[in-house]
């Protein structure tokens, strides 16, 4: 290795620590932030981002939808997928190792808790065929459309080489100024939130 290679090589995971450290300091951050919030306000604040995406022509247009279980602490999508399960075809991520499979949202009784307590659909059969939009959760979020998820990548490695309308939601306080990024994080196409939509 050359000495400008190394030069160049150290920067980068110097540059590297720094982005991750930042990471992890807006996790925690907004781990707080969601220690606060009631469930009613996570109930109104669902609401109202999902009417917005109700109003998306792209939303409108979709036929199959992927879109997240959501845990406690997330912006609650159980009754969105339920409501839309009758005229769309759902779909919601399934982790297996170190990949995410899409497998159709048939009820609610049909659903397992995961590896990673993630409840999924029990059917064997994946979804192979189109997919017109995903609604993707995330940590938080910023005015460039920079995403930031917990830290696996599932999502980032799904996108590669797919061209899918991406849509991230999350609470108010989870669009942030500015999340710091790595080569391989994919941007979203739109951020909604209860009281913005940037595009």
């Amino acid at each position: 290795m050359s000495k400008l290679q190394f030069i160049i090589s150290s920067l980068f995971k110097k540059n590297r620590k720094e982005v991750l450290s930042e990471k992890s300091l807006i996790r925690q951050n907004i781990w707080h932030k969601k220690q606060h919030i009631s469930e009613m306000e996570k109930e109104i604040e669902a609401e109202e981002v999902f009417e917005k995406i109700e109003s998306l022509p792209e939303f409108q247009a979709a036929n199959a939808v992927l879109m997240y279980w959501s845990l406690p602490d997330e912006l609650p999508t159980h009754n969105f997928i339920i409501k839309w399960s009758k005229k769309k075809q759902m779909l919601l991520p399934v982790v297996k190792e170190d990949e995410m499979l899409i497998k159709p949202f048939l009820t609610k009784d049909e659903m397992t808790q995961g590896s990673l307590g993630i409840w999924e659909p029990s059917v064997q059969k994946e979804y192979i065929n189109k997919i017109d939009l995903v609604i993707v959760p995330g940590v938080a979020f910023d005015k460039n459309k920079s995403r930031l998820g917990r830290g696996k990548g599932f999502y980032d490695k799904y996108f590669v080489n797919r061209h899918i309308i991406k849509i991230g939601i999350g609470f108010d306080f989870q669009l942030i100024e500015k999340v710091p990024t790595d080569a391989y994080d994919i941007k979203m196409d739109k951020i909604i939130t209860r009281s913005r939509i940037i595009e």
